[in-house]
């Protein structure tokens, strides 16, 4: 019964060559738990290996991508031992999804932050309604990002502006994202139809071409996204144990600009 649960919380469709993966805790912004993130690695995994589909698209249900890491599970009283084992369950998804030997596209409507927007930079193609917002707000909670954001960030934008994205934690409008070069392309009409244009360009395209390139880039890179996976894993767990952290739940939770000492 557990199981059954588990897996609705990531529903997956296929027609023809393109899947869809859909994020489905929609009473919950999508937030990524345990369950949901090691259900999404097992889908993408099996995914992977299936010669029939070329496209995969990243989606949330209800009116959100994902609002990230669930707070929720910060609440509950999470040990270093369990961090670790999620934070290895992170690098396994990220690094699973980046090398996916498929083209891959993240359809961003609402909000697509924190750990949600790592796994939307580990797409390929990045589509975003025009109302929605991107943040890659850790430092709000006194945490680093994780999900390879420091790989991609600096991948995407440079070292200089990485560090300032990660350090301010700022909503960003879907055109300040588009600028930094965050996300490829904003959607004024339906998210649907950009999303089945994109994929039907892509559909007229030699596909096999697109994926053997992205398998050389990733086969480039992957060194360095184990790597930077590898370290936030490391110092994520320490942060978890920082005073500014706790005070960071505190004041999400009693709704208030949380008071940092750096310690």
């Amino acid at each position: 019964m557990g199981e059954n649960i588990i897996a609705e919380m990531v529903n997956v469709k296929i027609d023809g060559r393109v899947a869809t993966i859909e994020l489905n805790r929609p009473e919950a912004l999508n937030a990524l738990n345990k369950d949901i993130l090691k259900t999404l690695a097992c889908k993408l995994k099996e995914i992977s290996i299936s010669d029939d589909i070329d496209i995969v698209i990243l989606t949330g249900a209800g009116n959100v991508f994902s609002a990230g890491g669930d707070i929720k599970t910060m609440l509950n009283g999470i040990t270093d031992s369990d961090l670790t084992q999620v934070m290895e369950i992170i690098g396994e998804l990220v690094i699973t999804l980046y090398c996916l030997p498929k083209v891959t596209i993240s359809a961003i409507k609402g909000a697509a932050a924190g750990l949600g927007m790592s796994l939307a930079l580990a797409t390929d193609y990045c589509l975003a309604e025009s109302s929605s917002k991107i943040a890659m707000n850790f430092i709000k909670l006194g945490l680093i990002p994780d999900g390879g954001a420091h790989f991609f960030l600096e991948k995407l934008v440079g070292e200089a502006k990485a560090k300032q994205i990660v350090w301010k934690g700022e909503t960003m409008s879907a055109d300040e994202a588009l600028e930094l070069g965050l996300i490829n392309e904003i959607v004024d009409g339906e998210l649907s139809t950009a999303l089945q244009n994109k994929v039907d360009e892509w559909l007229g395209q030699p596909l096999q071409a697109m994926i053997k390139s992205k398998k050389i880039f990733a086969e480039i890179n992957r060194p360095q996204l184990l790597k930077v996976l590898e370290l936030e894993k490391i110092a994520q767990v320490k942060m978890w144990d920082t005073e500014d952290h706790k005070e960071g739940i505190r004041a999400f939770l009693e709704k208030r600009q949380p008071k940092f000492t750096g310690k």
